[in-house]
């Protein structure tokens, strides 16, 4: 039975156990001194050792996430996302807090703070980078903790799909704005989202040697789940490559970087008053025409690059018009 009580102003837990060094620390608060010994007594009856705490009990959240993010962010795909995230968690009020003494509840009180100010997706980032590091230093770096207190709680409700589609005249509205634009590559680039159902960051990652025209074959090097893939090109999708292989001033297809085309589509789908549109819908838009032309899941998942079929189930919003045929 632990033994709990004042001294000099702060509350002592000290842990006796028969055959094992004694282990005492002081803490401000009661409540924290009783946990703290309830935590080791734990411990110590399901390991049937004193555990070295030491560790946890002076590393903070901020140490922990300064070391994840020296050799950890960067072996990530990811890593430039990542460490802006890891950076901003840094100067957050958790941080403070050290190991030993984080609770479920100190990251349930973050998680509701932070709902109140940033998007659920966002929370959710945050809280699996959180809960990443924890997991590293529990079982990488030595640091004993009971439980990772990030993995005990409710994590917020993802946000609902998109299922944004292009309706009517859109498609033309798009391209005559960007027909209008100063940029000669967003016409094209436009066809090739719509045509191939690859993400903006895959187009333009695309090299002339990726691109096989005669045998109508782009070649992904490395995509966003970490494999490569062939995607094969429609003919409108090659006569918006010979455009774009006219304007070639070097070995990249679409000669851009990701924030020129983000300026250039805001712009576009200004012109085309269309400014509930995002260019990522343009995936959406294709994944579910090439459904609705007849390929089956497995098939338009191998062009999308989708490695769960439940995730392309979010972009397949096929319109109900186009399935009565099937029906009748």
């Amino acid at each position: 039975m632990a033994t709990i009580r004042r001294l000099r102003g702060r509350w002592q837990a000290q842990v006796r156990r028969k055959g094992l060094a004694p282990r005492a620390k002081s803490f401000d608060a009661k409540s924290d001194a009783e946990r703290w010994a309830r935590n080791l007594e734990a411990d110590i009856d399901r390991c049937g050792n004193l555990p070295d705490t030491r560790l946890a009990e002076r590393m903070t959240v901020r140490e922990l996430l300064a070391r994840y993010l020296m050799e950890i962010t960067p072996t990530k795909r990811s890593a430039s996302t990542e460490t802006y995230r890891v950076k901003a968690l840094m100067k957050r009020d958790i941080a403070h807090r050290t190991l030993a003494m984080l609770s479920s509840a100190d990251i349930a009180s973050y998680r509701d703070e932070r709902l109140k100010v940033v998007s659920t997706s966002s929370v959710i980032r945050e809280l699996n980078t959180i809960a990443h590091a924890v997991d590293v230093a529990r079982k990488e770096w030595g640091v004993h903790m009971v439980q990772n207190p990030v993995r005990m709680i409710r994590r917020p409700a993802p946000p609902r799909g998109r299922d944004r589609r292009l309706n009517g005249d859109e498609e033309q509205l798009l391209l005559a704005a960007a027909d209008a634009g100063r940029s000669p590559y967003m016409r094209p680039l436009i066809i090739l989202a719509i045509e191939t159902a690859m993400r903006q960051g895959e187009m333009l990652s695309l090299t002339w040697n990726d691109v096989d025209l005669d045998r109508r074959i782009a070649h992904l090097d490395m995509t966003k789940n970490g494999e490569s893939r062939d995607v094969p090109l429609s003919s409108r999708a090659l006569d918006a490559l010979g455009v774009l292989k006219q304007q070639q001033i070097d070995e990249r297809v679409v000669p851009s970087t990701k924030s020129g085309v983000q300026q250039a589509w805001g712009h576009l789908r200004t012109r085309a008053k269309l400014t509930d549109l995002h260019f990522h819908d343009l995936r959406h838009e294709a994944v579910s025409r090439l459904l609705e032309r007849g390929l089956n899941v497995i098939e338009t998942a191998t062009i999308s690059g989708h490695k769960e079929l439940r995730m392309l189930q979010r972009y397949s919003h096929l319109r109900a018009e186009d399935l009565v045929a099937k029906l009748a």
